[in-house]
């Protein structure tokens, strides 16, 4: 289909979208009218009412004729003075795209890359364009790799993809906008219904009667269905305009293999699901280690110590490359599934551009470290960037324990609380398991109903792992409030924690002396002989940063 059907098509359901306000008002005038002939006065007054507040959102619908600017997704923008070699790259793919360059990049923080275009008259006139660009990519991809992400982008600019989706864009913004609008009027109805019966429950309560049942159940349904009906034509245009969205992104591949190759294109699409997961990885172990500490990375190194990831695991990354998303993200994802455009790519004939520009990506940024501290800035929140700085990854790591372990709060230590009424300690659950208590105490953890209703053995093989996963956090924190815990910092694999010898100096076997703690016959003996002060370290995985 091309660009002209395609723009006539979304006219088409712009249009339904109207269609669908002006029906359901006229709907509601015939009922009035029905009303005004048949119903008693009194009687059909209260369902004018009820027919002129379900009326006001319905017209105010078909009065959202602009669509809402959307806002720019935080970046640092950058000018051609500042990178001319990135610009120099979009421009190169622009050409051989045969398209207009866009008047604007933005370096972002996500493995994503995007294009805009603030086109005019429904689309009917060209725009001023911008291109997104995540930084991450560049930290991940061959410059090969990322010049087929360019062209893939600016192909949408040559398919008139960024023009027409302008009709699109506002027919969806309407259409989620009249459903909000619907439901929050129904929250709001039953937010009243609930305060009306909370407070005619306190009365009831005040003068010693019965309370009733707070039911909001019933209340707001006539503005929930109303919802669900724009909800219905809502996913008759996405299903609408999805065949055509998608051959969309295959001609934006087109678009990429004639700039890039073969091979770039292929591997580029394989490797951004695989720099995606790591990235999701990344900010969850290392960048926002320090959070719960308030503690920040130096400066440059919170998106800086993504590109150090990459590296140092590798040959961790080679599976993901094999394992592509066979199926779209959602029913309604716009994009085919990466492995039907992989094996598409991958069909063509060699073009023999294997080796072309196989360097990193990040090459073609002027000063790397510079962006990666201004993007920082960019867009990490005021109260994110107040975090005090430490002066490299080991002391953020250090730091991040020290809130870990002084904020410990595990199911077993509320179950200890609750058992003892005292202050839930090491040497106090010691005292408990050396007493015979252990299993009574366990009965005090969050369990399943079939572990609740087992008895003897059962039970027990039931809660032992949470009860050794408590016991193991416990002693670690006990030796490291004594100062008697280190960890070893790594990109490639997990943290090392170094626990104290034996007072005999042989390795400490953490594993089986807090089995043994737990055992069928618990014995805290082994335990007990880890806790006096030791010297020289055994090495212990921990789960953080993995």
């Amino acid at each position: 289909m091309g660009a002209t059907l395609r723009a006539l098509r979304a006219l088409v359901l712009l249009a339904g979208f109207h269609l669908l306000g002006v029906t359901l008002l006229a709907a509601l005038a015939g009922a009035d009218y029905l009303l005004h002939l048949h119903a008693p006065w009194g009687v059909a007054v209260k369902l004018y009412v009820v027919s002129a507040l379900l009326a006001v959102p319905l017209v105010r619908g078909l009065f959202m004729l602009r669509t809402p600017k959307g806002e720019e997704p935080p970046g640092l923008p950058v000018t051609e003075a500042e990178e001319p070699g990135l610009w120099r790259a979009v421009r190169e793919s622009a050409d051989r795209v045969g398209t207009r360059a866009p008047a604007r990049i933005v370096l972002t923080a996500d493995v994503n890359a995007a294009v805009a275009e603030d086109a005019r008259l429904l689309g009917l006139l060209p725009g001023r364009r911008r291109l997104y660009l995540g930084v991450p990519l560049l930290q991940g991809l061959t410059e090969a790799q990322l010049r087929a992400v360019l062209a893939h982008e600016l192909g949408h600019y040559s398919n008139a993809d960024t023009r027409h989706a302008a009709i699109t864009v506002r027919c969806r913004a309407q259409v989620l906008r009249a459903i909000r609008h619907f439901e929050e009027l129904a929250d709001r109805s039953a937010g009243r219904e609930r305060a009306r019966q909370e407070k005619k429950n306190a009365k009831a309560a005040a003068k010693g009667k019965k309370t009733g049942e707070i039911d909001t159940r019933h209340v707001g349904l006539t503005y929930r269905a109303l919802a669900k009906l724009y909800m219905a034509y809502a996913k008759l245009y996405i299903r609408a305009t999805l065949a055509g969205a998608r051959r969309q992104e295959y001609a934006a591949d087109d678009a990429s293999v004639h700039v890039a190759g073969r091979d770039a294109t292929a591997s580029a699409l394989r490797e951004i699901p695989v720099l995606d997961t790591a990235y999701d990885f990344y900010m969850n172990s290392y960048a926002t280690l320090g959070a719960e500490a308030r503690l920040m990375p130096p400066r440059g190194e919170f998106f800086g110590g993504y590109g150090r990831l990459l590296s140092g695991r590798q040959l961790e990354l080679v599976g993901l490359r094999t394992e592509l998303p066979t199926e779209p993200a959602s029913p309604y994802d716009s994009h085919p599934p990466i492995a039907d455009r992989v094996a598409r790519i991958e069909a063509l004939p060699a073009d023999g551009r294997a080796d072309e520009a196989r360097g990193a990506a990040i090459g073609l940024l002027a000063d790397p470290d510079r962006v990666l501290v201004a993007l920082e800035d960019a867009v990490l929140t005021e109260n994110v960037l107040g975090f005090r700085r430490t002066a490299d990854w080991p002391e953020l790591l250090d730091g991040s324990m020290d809130a870990r372990f002084a904020t410990l709060d595990t199911p077993l230590h509320r179950a200890l609380a609750r058992y003892t009424k005292d202050r839930p300690s090491l040497a106090a659950l010691l005292r408990v398991i050396d007493d015979g208590q252990l299993w009574q105490l366990a009965r005090r953890l969050p369990m399943s109903d079939e572990a609740a209703e087992a008895r003897g053995r059962a039970f027990r093989e039931f809660v032992r792992p949470s009860l050794a996963d408590g016991l193991e956090r416990m002693v670690l924190a006990e030796l490291h409030a004594h100062s008697r815990l280190s960890w070893d910092f790594s990109w490639a694999e997990p943290v090392v924690v170094r626990l104290p010898p034996t007072p005999d100096g042989t390795e400490t076997d953490l594993d089986a002396a807090i089995a043994a703690a737990v055992a069928d016959r618990p014995d805290t003996g082994p335990l007990r002989t880890l806790l006096p002060t030791p010297q020289g370290p055994a090495a212990r995985e921990t789960d953080a940063p993995r």
